[in-house]
């Protein structure tokens, strides 16, 4: 399979680029209300005084950002990325990472594969890559201020008044779940402090909020609580996170881009987990002695000076972040042919695939691949390249079955596809 993947995604990251537009790292747009109390207490900020038509208050509305916290989140004082370009091999995980990037509808990622092949670095590296995104300034749910649907309520009561909305653009936000956070935190639970200090009720948004319109990030997400499983599976099939804490019940959109990373041999995941990501990518260890030593050698330059290096892939970063945005803005005119779009559902169909979800993804992913190439039209050779990526982790294990499922997908559709 490596060897029919691997030339369609070479060829991506060697389309020339136009345009030399750089963007800036990453910021969020919203702060913890712990973190922000302290800060503000220091600078001698004042809090604004909540409105009185809302019983509940986001606290992530409250402060005012300051010129010393834009700094603390400024490019400098984050820590270095490695760069995307500068990943070595691994082109099924790069494309379906970028693939989720042009078109978040996909659904998401999940890559399994050998400790050590550098899948966490590879997901953390894309935050470069994030084009940026247009929010209610201030608002903790990343709101979009012209989509209802991706509004908080409190941004959607101001549109149904009439107020006029403060937007600015922001990177697209990457958040990073651990495998030890609590329910109330990726939720959002009540902030005791004002409740005890000012006797209101005021919600402290989660990082379900923090991820909406983002990508929500999950390292060894096998290894996860099943009650946070529970949580994800629900956001993900509803869009939406519901909290219910101390006669407080608030709901707000969580809409992000699910990408999981981790080990076969740590554990399997529930098939409703499974099923929720849209593509799946398997990672192996490379063999080839030269590669290898070519990984080795570049990851000792980006430790030994982290800024040269990434100043050295500056080239290389941009030409993708051009790609990714020419993609995104292409991606609605592109086209696929019903004849092409029977042939899917057949091979999904063979494959006793359960559910359309296998056919949705597929029809998707082949058509942001079109748009990532600077095609207006899908071809045989797209859906050839991400079928399998679609497809193997939706079949039903036979225990007694030997080959890979990615193989069986393969098989399948070079026998439809004639």
């Amino acid at each position: 399979m490596a060897g029919l993947l691997a030339p369609s995604s070479i060829a991506l990251f060697t389309t020339p680029s136009s345009t030399t537009t750089k963007f800036s790292l990453v910021s969020s747009i919203s702060s913890g209300q712990v973190w922000g109390r302290r800060l503000c207490g220091r600078l001698g900020v004042p809090l604004k005084k909540e409105r009185s038509d809302f019983h509940v208050v986001n606290v992530a509305t409250e402060v005012n950002p300051t010129d010393k916290a834009k700094k603390l989140a400024s490019k400098d004082s984050q820590r270095p990325v490695y760069p995307f370009a500068a990943i070595v091999g691994q082109d099924e995980m790069k494309l379906c990472l970028l693939l989720n990037v042009i078109d978040p509808k996909i659904g998401g990622v999940m890559i399994m594969g050998d400790r050590g092949t550098g899948k966490s670095t590879t997901v953390r590296s894309l935050v470069d890559l994030l084009p940026e995104i247009e929010v209610v300034a201030g608002d903790p749910f990343n709101s979009d201020p012209e989509d209802p649907e991706f509004m908080g309520m409190e941004v959607r009561e101001k549109v149904l008044q009439g107020e006029s909305l403060p937007v600015l653009t922001t990177k697209i936000t990457m958040v990073d779940l651990p495998l030890g956070a609590t329910e109330d935190r990726v939720c959002g639970t009540i902030d005791i402090e004002k409740a005890l200090r000012e006797g209101v009720k005021a919600f402290e948004p989660g990082l379900l909020a923090k991820a909406n319109r983002g990508i929500l990030y999950v390292d060894e997400v096998n290894l996860l609580d099943d009650h946070l499983v529970d949580v994800l599976l629900d956001s993900a099939a509803s869009g939406w996170n519901t909290v219910e804490r101390e006669g407080i019940s608030i709901s707000h959109p969580a809409r992000f881009i699910l990408i999981g990373s981790g080990n076969p041999e740590e554990g399997e995941l529930r098939p409703q987990l499974l099923d929720r990501f849209g593509m799946h990518a398997q990672v192996g260890t490379v063999r080839d002695a030269e590669l290898r030593v070519k990984i080795v050698e570049e990851r000792a330059r980006f430790d030994q000076n982290p800024q040269e290096f990434r100043d050295s892939y500056d080239v290389e970063q941009e030409k993708l972040q051009q790609q990714i945005s020419a993609a995104r803005s292409s991606l609605s005119s592109v086209q696929i042919d019903h004849d092409l779009r029977v042939k899917i559902s057949k091979v999904c169909a063979e494959l006793n695939v359960d559910g359309l979800r296998g056919d949705i993804v597929t029809n998707r992913a082949a058509k942001a691949l079109a748009a990532l190439k600077g095609r207006d039209k899908v071809s045989a050779e797209d859906i050839a390249t991400v079928i399998p990526n679609c497809l193997r982790h939706r079949l039903r294990k036979d225990p007694l079955e030997s080959i890979d499922s990615g193989l069986l997908v393969i098989e399948k559709f070079y026998e439809v596809f004639n």
